[in-house]
């Protein structure tokens, strides 16, 4: 919390008095005129661990598509026909292959399917311990399956190992109608979450991932899908890690060869048809670190497994995940005008990271660039300005730079004080 200052009074007489506000009144047009001015960027100190950033150059970066075109050891070659890369902590892409090529997702579909079962369940509107009924168009249902029986009672907990162990099509399908009322409803549901989430290049047809002309998506989307239930639902997670499950007297096992080969893996889901091919959205978490992958078109199951585990070592090996803003900490402090303190932190309330190559976290220029001057009052979270954070001249990422603690008005002398200093910069 930055320290409050106050204006304090003191005698004038009479005449300089009048002489001070007649100076304000005369040169109000011009004081307007200097505030809306835009100032230069700024260039903020860079936070520990980073090196300071130089002036800002005229003109702006070039943005980056991927972190992985400034690294120095190039992703692997993969034998499959669409991938990606993806850090979960700083929501960057570390590499891309036809990441926004249109794809069938086929059982891959089952993360969003169970996105939206997750948020039932934290709403309330079903429980773990909740029975299901199955009905005739879930029994039916072709394609993997756990088996459940026609017009039998199955619990929402037995109905997610069936959807996310054992990929089957009945359990899928039984808990859409829970939610939703039908399939088809469940379908507009995870449309829905996929526009609120973004996915431009995303439509269901169905919750299982069943082929339909209007079922596809993207590695690109796919990622931003798995992220996200890794993040939003960390509660329910641990249902991606088990490696198999037995219902009806019948075992299946997790199809993710990576929960036998890799002990990091923790998920995610694997997908198969004849038009999409073997496919496997894969996570890991290391020191804290969490990479997504996501592989499609892979000529068979040992080449899904043994791709992704490329992609994923690559991906750990050779980027750092660095914290590049501290929500405890501003980025920049700024000179208030007419403001009952003389600064005001810049920066974000909540931590931001960035992923880079490895070695290369100093490096990384943050540039903070609002315009001037700031005018108290000034509200806690309103957005003044970007930070861009660059490295060799690229662009990483850019955040909005929100003020980070109110700043009341002077009173009107100390405005006035203000004013007249404002004529001089």
């Amino acid at each position: 919390m930055l320290p409050t200052h106050t204006a304090h009074s003191f005698p004038l007489k009479k005449q300089s008095r009048c002489l001070a506000i007649s100076l304000v009144l005369a040169f109000s047009p011009a004081l307007v005129l200097a505030q809306q001015k835009a100032a230069a960027p700024v260039a903020a100190s860079a936070p520990a661990g980073a090196a300071a950033p130089a002036p800002a150059a005229a003109g702006a970066v070039d943005a980056l598509s991927t972190v992985g075109q400034l690294s120095s050891i190039p992703a692997p070659e993969l034998a499959a026909k669409a991938w990606l890369s993806i850090d979960a902590n700083s929501g960057q892409v570390i590499t891309a292959q036809n990441g926004n090529e249109k794809i069938e997702p086929a059982s891959l579909t089952k993360i969003m399917s169970a996105y939206v079962i997750f948020q039932a369940i934290e709403n309330k509107r079903l429980s773990l311990d909740q029975k299901v009924n199955i009905s005739e168009k879930a029994w039916k249902t072709e394609g993997s399956r756990m088996f459940a029986k026609v017009n039998t009672q199955v619990s929402v907990d037995d109905l997610l190992q069936g959807v996310i162990v054992q990929s089957g099509n009945d359990a899928t399908v039984a808990l859409a109608e829970a939610v939703a009322g039908s399939e088809s409803a469940f379908a507009a549901l995870m449309n829905q979450e996929a526009a609120k989430m973004g996915l431009t290049h995303t439509h269901f047809a169905n919750a299982t991932g069943l082929p339909d002309p209007e079922h596809y998506t993207t590695v690109h989307d796919l990622g931003i899908m798995a992220m996200r239930l890794a993040k939003d639902f960390p509660q329910y997670f641990h249902y991606y890690s088990q490696k198999e499950f037995t219902y009806n007297k019948i075992k299946q096992h997790n199809r993710n060869r990576l929960l036998w080969t890799d002990p990091t893996v923790d998920g995610m889901k694997t997908g198969h048809t004849s038009e999409a091919g073997y496919c496997l959205v894969a996570t890991a978490l290391r020191d804290g670190r969490r990479v997504v992958t996501v592989l499609v078109g892979a000529t068979s199951d040992s080449a899904r497994a043994e791709n992704s585990l490329k992609l994923l070592n690559w991906s750990f090996q050779n980027f750092d995940t660095i914290k590049v803003l501290d929500g405890a900490k501003p980025l920049v402090q700024a000179r208030v005008w007419q403001g009952q303190a003389d600064t005001v932190g810049l920066g974000q309330p909540s931590t931001v990271w960035l992923t880079v190559p490895r070695g290369k976290g100093p490096e990384v220029k943050p540039e903070a660039r609002y315009t001037q001057p700031l005018i108290a009052p000034l509200t806690k979270g309103a957005k003044v300005g970007t930070v861009v954070f660059t490295l060799d001249g690229k662009q990483l990422r850019q955040e909005p730079l929100l003020v980070l603690n109110d700043v009341a008005q002077a009173g009107i002398f100390g405005r006035m004080v203000d004013k007249v200093r404002l004529m001089f910069q």
